[in-house]
Protein backbone atom coordinates (compact mmCIF):
# COMPACT_ATOMS: atom_id res chain seq x y z
CA UNK A 1 0.00 0.00 0.00
CA UNK A 2 1.77 3.28 -1.01
CA UNK A 3 0.37 6.08 -0.73
CA UNK A 4 0.71 10.03 -1.86
CA UNK A 5 -0.28 12.77 -0.45
CA UNK A 6 -0.14 16.03 -1.98
CA UNK A 7 -0.60 19.74 -0.76
CA UNK A 8 0.21 23.43 -1.58
CA UNK A 9 -2.95 23.97 -3.66
CA UNK A 10 -5.17 27.19 -3.06
CA UNK A 11 -6.41 30.22 -5.09
CA UNK A 12 -3.84 32.36 -6.87
CA UNK A 13 -4.02 35.88 -8.43
CA UNK A 14 -2.91 35.72 -11.83
CA UNK A 15 1.35 36.45 -11.71
CA UNK A 16 1.14 34.70 -8.32
CA UNK A 17 3.43 31.46 -7.44
CA UNK A 18 1.99 28.21 -5.89
CA UNK A 19 4.67 25.23 -4.86
CA UNK A 20 3.24 21.62 -4.68
CA UNK A 21 4.45 19.20 -2.73
CA UNK A 22 3.53 15.00 -3.13
CA UNK A 23 5.69 12.51 -0.81
CA UNK A 24 5.31 8.88 -1.53
CA UNK A 25 5.09 6.55 1.46
CA UNK A 26 4.11 2.74 2.00
CA UNK A 27 5.05 -0.12 1.00
CA UNK A 28 7.63 1.02 -1.94
CA UNK A 29 10.85 -0.05 -2.44
CA UNK A 30 12.07 2.16 -5.14
CA UNK A 31 10.68 4.94 -7.44
CA UNK A 32 11.75 5.81 -10.58
CA UNK A 33 9.59 8.75 -12.45
CA UNK A 34 7.71 11.39 -10.66
CA UNK A 35 5.48 13.38 -12.54
CA UNK A 36 2.78 16.11 -12.03
CA UNK A 37 -0.23 15.99 -14.28
CA UNK A 38 -3.35 18.11 -14.25
CA UNK A 39 -6.83 18.21 -15.04
CA UNK A 40 -8.92 21.32 -15.86
CA UNK A 41 -13.05 21.16 -15.73
CA UNK A 42 -14.50 19.67 -18.05
CA UNK A 43 -10.92 18.78 -20.10
CA UNK A 44 -9.04 15.77 -20.35
CA UNK A 45 -5.53 14.90 -17.83
CA UNK A 46 -2.68 16.38 -19.54
CA UNK A 47 0.80 15.45 -18.50
CA UNK A 48 2.66 19.47 -16.64
CA UNK A 49 5.95 17.64 -15.60
CA UNK A 50 7.96 14.99 -14.88
CA UNK A 51 11.70 14.00 -13.23
CA UNK A 52 13.48 10.99 -13.01
CA UNK A 53 15.53 9.64 -10.15
CA UNK A 54 18.69 11.08 -11.71
CA UNK A 55 17.18 14.61 -11.83
CA UNK A 56 16.48 14.71 -15.99
CA UNK A 57 12.97 16.54 -16.58
CA UNK A 58 10.38 16.86 -19.07
CA UNK A 59 7.69 19.91 -19.42
CA UNK A 60 4.51 20.52 -21.28
CA UNK A 61 5.75 23.48 -23.76
CA UNK A 62 2.58 25.47 -21.67
CA UNK A 63 5.18 25.09 -18.76
CA UNK A 64 8.15 25.79 -19.87
CA UNK A 65 9.93 28.61 -18.27
CA UNK A 66 7.47 28.66 -15.71
CA UNK A 67 7.19 25.67 -13.76
CA UNK A 68 9.87 23.76 -12.27
CA UNK A 69 10.01 20.06 -10.98
CA UNK A 70 12.05 18.75 -9.01
CA UNK A 71 12.81 15.85 -5.99
CA UNK A 72 14.13 14.88 -2.81
CA UNK A 73 15.04 11.22 -3.34
CA UNK A 74 16.02 10.85 0.91
CA UNK A 75 12.45 11.98 1.29
CA UNK A 76 10.28 10.16 -1.94
CA UNK A 77 8.87 13.79 -2.14
CA UNK A 78 8.65 15.41 -5.87
CA UNK A 79 7.90 19.32 -5.89
CA UNK A 80 6.23 21.35 -8.81
CA UNK A 81 7.34 25.10 -8.73
CA UNK A 82 5.29 27.27 -10.38
CA UNK A 83 5.51 31.29 -11.23
CA UNK A 84 4.00 33.83 -12.93
CA UNK A 85 0.58 31.51 -13.04
CA UNK A 86 -2.44 32.05 -15.52
CA UNK A 87 -5.43 31.22 -15.11
CA UNK A 88 -5.68 28.53 -17.90
CA UNK A 89 -3.20 26.85 -15.51
CA UNK A 90 -6.29 26.34 -13.08
CA UNK A 91 -6.85 22.52 -12.54
CA UNK A 92 -6.80 19.49 -10.01
CA UNK A 93 -2.75 18.67 -10.05
CA UNK A 94 -2.55 14.96 -9.39
CA UNK A 95 0.54 13.50 -8.34
CA UNK A 96 2.32 10.73 -10.19
CA UNK A 97 4.74 8.05 -8.88
CA UNK A 98 6.36 5.15 -10.79
CA UNK A 99 8.44 2.55 -8.93
CA UNK A 100 8.24 -1.05 -7.99
CA UNK A 101 7.74 -3.05 -4.81
CA UNK A 102 9.47 -4.90 -2.91
CA UNK A 103 9.03 -7.66 -5.53
CA UNK A 104 10.03 -6.13 -8.34
CA UNK A 105 6.99 -5.56 -9.72
CA UNK A 106 5.69 -2.37 -11.19
CA UNK A 107 3.72 -0.22 -9.15
CA UNK A 108 2.04 3.30 -10.51
CA UNK A 109 0.34 5.41 -7.89
CA UNK A 110 -1.70 8.35 -8.35
CA UNK A 111 -2.57 11.45 -5.58
CA UNK A 112 -5.65 12.36 -4.62
CA UNK A 113 -5.31 15.24 -6.02
CA UNK A 114 -5.33 19.32 -4.85
CA UNK A 115 -7.07 22.17 -6.68
CA UNK A 116 -5.23 25.35 -7.97
CA UNK A 117 -6.86 27.82 -9.32
CA UNK A 118 -5.71 30.96 -10.60
CA UNK A 119 -7.94 34.00 -10.48
CA UNK A 120 -8.70 37.64 -9.68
Amino acid sequence: QVQLVESGGGLVPPGGSLRLSCAASGNIFSINTMGWYRQASGKQRELVATVGRDGSTNYADSVKDRFTISRDNAKNTVYLQMNSLKPEDTAVYYCNVQGRSYTMRRQEVWGQGTQVTVSS
